[in-house]
């Protein structure tokens, strides 16, 4: 199967969560898996588009800023329009993850951005399919510490470096999700 993770990142810390995902979908000897990064402009090329036609499966990534996704990711979506005017994208899985500064940091409106996109594509959404930690035992190095449901949401602190963030808990969680990729995707294409 074919899995296509788009993003964009604007201070290294969502890159370092898309590797991660994107190690744990190579691991995947079913999986034919390409990392695709929106560039300071908003644009991919012609190449990368084809390979999103093409794929299975598509992963949407962006940082949360103020309360949305970066405008490049914004500009990448609205391109978007023209593989809706012909359904390139219907019946494709898709999926999301989304990084900010602080805890919450409204990622959830990213997320749900992201479902939104995939829904007007006709596209079918991966959620978590995973419990958080949510236990006063907890720790930041727990997988889905954040508590997200519909999609990875994680945190790196805006003075830390994208090598120091986002932490292990949350990288480890971004590893736990592609497999769930791979499962619906597996399931829906079978």
């Amino acid at each position: 199967m074919k899995i296509a993770v788009v993003f964009h990142s604007g201070y290294g810390h969502t890159k370092r969560l898309a590797e991660a995902f994107f190690a744990e979908l190579e691991e995947n000897a079913k999986t034919q898996s390409t990392l695709i990064e929106i560039d300071e402009n908003g644009d991919i090329t012609d190449g990368q588009w084809s390979v999103l036609d093409d794929a299975d499966a598509i992963v949407f990534g962006s940082p949360t800023y103020m309360g949305m996704a970066s405008w490049q990711f914004k500009k990448f979506a609205d391109a978007t329009s023209e593989r809706w005017f012909e359904d390139k994208w219907r019946n494709k899985v898709a999926a999301g993850f989304t990084n900010s500064g602080s805890m919450n940091g409204d990622k959830h409106s990213t997320l749900h951005y992201f479902v939104t996109l995939a829904g007007q594509h006709g596209m079918l959404w991966a959620n978590m399919g995973m419990k958080p930690s949510n236990t006063k035992d907890a720790s930041r190095d727990d997988i889905n510490y954040v508590g997200g449901f519909i999609g990875l949401m994680a945190q790196s602190p805006v003075d830390s470096d994208a090598d120091e963030a986002p932490p292990k808990g949350d990288l480890e969680t971004a590893k736990a999700y592609a497999k769930r990729v791979i499962e619906v995707t597996e399931k829906w294409i079978s």
